[in-house]
């Protein structure tokens, strides 16, 4: 495809932090974004050149939408697919439907998984009562039931440990059918992302290590401190999700690291990942210009690194608290997502500390984490 011309309007369903960094990506490059969502004070709307406050079900509204902008991409997974379909006649979408559609789905995405063969935990989908008493007779506890849709952050899931766990889970959980995992005794929680473009060129960053803290991710470590053959089976995962969507724009993986070094993909997210933040100050073109790169037509851009990272999510009050702190510190660059209120559990920024290429691998945890 013929790449988009500067100046063009690049529009982004959602309004999120994601929006927020991808716009700014966007500006770098010359294009000016239109974001689209239903609350008028969110992140992305204070740096767009352009904003439409309405609900993804306004199909006049999508339509207007679609007139005001070349090409149609997305910030989150659970904008609701009839909103993508209706643009799709519209205007140029990337990711497509068919992308967003599998991620949607836990049931669709770990048999699309399984199919290119990205290795999954054992799991079964489970719509009554007693096909979860069999599925866990089968795959044993402990063991984790999830929804099939809209969960993130450890929303929308429950670990399972006796018996009598089962029936209180799935009368809390919905939609159905739900699915079980069995549990995953892991080593490490690691990440990659991959940019696809239009021509079908995939560029893949350096895998990530994360810990997470309430079930909300609170560090990523970069490059992930994993044995070489496991860091470049994630990097062909990755890639392979990324094929098999025939995805444009970019992809992460979510990945378990097990003990023995072999790896079990979890979830897959079209789009810019909370792990890959350390890409905007320790890359030359962080996850956010990849994306927009790939959606706008452009070449995709050197994913090396030029230094080791340390990336903290600035989480509700706690967090604020640390900013004063972490914006004068050398050697740490902080982000704040233009959030009005400090919530319990809520992504306010990140900072992210930047060390010497090479050197993250001799690090303990209290020495890569000084100054964080």
């Amino acid at each position: 495809m013929t790449p988009l011309p500067p100046g063009s309007a690049i529009g982004i369903l959602g309004g999120g932090q994601l929006g927020r960094m991808s716009a700014l990506a966007a500006a770098r490059l010359g294009y000016a974004c239109h974001i689209y969502a239903p609350e008028p004070d969110s992140p992305g709307m204070q740096v767009a050149a352009q904003r439409t406050v309405a609900a993804y079900e306004d199909r006049d509204a999508l339509a207007r939408f679609a007139a005001a902008v070349a090409v149609v991409t997305f910030e989150f997974e659970n904008v609701p697919a009839a909103a993508l379909e209706a643009l799709a006649g519209l205007v140029p979408c990337r990711p497509g439907l068919a992308a967003l559609a599998t991620c949607q789905d836990r049931v669709a995405e770990k048999a699309f998984l399984g199919r290119i063969g990205v290795p999954v935990a054992p799991w079964r989908a489970v719509e009554t009562e007693a096909q979860l008493a069999a599925a866990v007779a089968e795959l044993g506890l402990p063991a984790v039931l999830k929804t099939t849709r809209l969960g993130y952050d450890g929303r929308g899931q429950a670990v399972l440990r006796t018996p009598d766990d089962l029936a209180p889970a799935f009368a809390r959980l919905a939609p159905r059918p739900l699915v079980l995992e069995a549990f995953v005794p892991f080593a490490a929680e690691i990440s990659a992302i991959a940019a696809r473009g239009a021509n079908g060129a995939i560029a893949v960053f350096d895998p990530a290590e994360n810990r997470h803290a309430h079930h909300i991710l609170d560090l990523s470590f970069a490059p992930a401190r994993l044995p070489a053959a496991a860091a470049a089976a994630a990097r062909a995962h990755v890639a392979a999700v990324a094929e098999g969507l025939d995805l444009v724009g970019v992809v992460a993986l979510e990945m378990f690291l097990l003990p023995d070094g072999t790896l079990l993909g979890n979830e897959i997210a079209p789009r810019p990942h909370n792990s890959g933040h350390w890409t905007m100050d320790a890359c030359a073109a962080s996850q956010f210009e990849q994306h927009i790169r790939a959606v706008a037509g452009l070449p995709l851009a050197n994913p090396a690194r030029h230094h080791d990272a340390v990336m903290r999510n600035l989480i509700g009050p706690e967090g604020m608290a640390a900013w004063p702190r972490l914006v004068a510190a050398p050697g740490i660059v902080g982000h704040l997502y233009g959030k009005d209120s400090a919530r319990a559990g809520r992504k306010m920024g990140h900072a992210t500390r930047l060390l010497p290429r090479g050197s993250l691998a001799g690090m303990d945890d209290a020495q890569a984490l000084e100054g964080l």
